[in-house]
């Protein structure tokens, strides 16, 4: 009874802070500076708290269960970003999506029990979430940028643009976090190499393949930022379509054997 209350909680705080950071957006004046990274602060915790307790404190990579897992760490990670390059619409973006996935499995998806696994996979799926974590904060921010360099071509000043960093700093902070990302990415799959038996075996050849083209997509855009100086709409759509790669390879596979096939994970 204390999860569902926990996490309704939790989904109530996301939505507000959401919505005080959406204010300026939406012309109706400026939340308390601090305000609403107080109250997702809280939200993540709740989150935490939901995660804890209904996966037993074990590492649940069920599919409901890994995307609530995904999107509680992705909104850690916003608030951290937020602290070094404050970026508030990033919020506007993360936190109802997190309320949905928080709700979907608490509320809808099927009881799961973790499964027990060695602290190797452990360690290689914890290194492949903050990938994937690091890499989503990429993709929001790049869809961002879509937006404030359109705005820019048609002098159109309204209060997204306002609400924005300058677009060279936005930018800056994109490839900041597409290497952090890349390395993350690089490090899951030599953890993948050195840790998980038949890499490429029947149920993984497709998680794998995908993984591989991703980790190609995002070296070939942080290369082509260095050698020839690749930014704009270049960047969002390799960010993109590298982000896109990387989602069917961690859930389109996982989506398709746990609720097409009804394998385990």
């Amino acid at each position: 009874m204390l999860i569902p209350i926990l996490a309704a909680f939790a989904i109530l705080a996301y939505l507000v802070a959401s919505a005080l950071l959406a204010r300026p957006l939406l012309g109706r004046g400026e939340a308390p500076p601090k305000l609403p990274s107080a109250i997702a602060t809280i939200a993540v915790l709740a989150h935490a708290g939901v995660l804890l307790g209904a996966h037993r404190g074990a590492l649940d990579l069920h599919f409901f269960a890994a995307l609530s897992l995904v999107a509680v760490v992705v909104c850690a990670l916003t608030l951290a970003v937020n602290l070094a390059r404050p970026v508030a619409t990033l919020g506007v973006i993360v936190f109802p999506l997190s309320a949905l996935l928080l709700a979907v499995d608490v509320y809808a998806a099927p009881n799961t029990a973790p499964q027990p696994i060695d602290w190797q996979i452990k360690l290689h799926v914890s290194v492949a979430l903050l990938a994937f974590s690091v890499l989503s904060i990429a993709a929001a921010l790049a869809i961002l940028l879509a937006l404030q360099e359109r705005a820019l071509r048609h002098r159109q000043f309204g209060a997204l643009l306002r609400s924005l960093p300058p677009l060279t700093l936005t930018e800056a902070l994109l490839f900041r976090l597409i290497a952090a990302g890349f390395v993350l990415l690089s490090l899951t799959l030599l953890t993948g190499i050195l840790f998980v038996d038949n890499l490429f075996a029947q149920h993984l050849a497709h998680k794998t393949v995908l993984s591989i083209v991703a980790w190609v997509v995002f070296g070939a855009l942080l290369y082509g930022r260095r050698a020839w100086g690749w930014r704009g709409r270049r960047a969002v759509n390799l960010t993109l379509t590298g982000m896109a790669i990387l989602l069917l390879a961690f859930f389109g596979s996982k989506f398709v054997l746990e609720l097409v096939l009804h394998r385990a994970p």
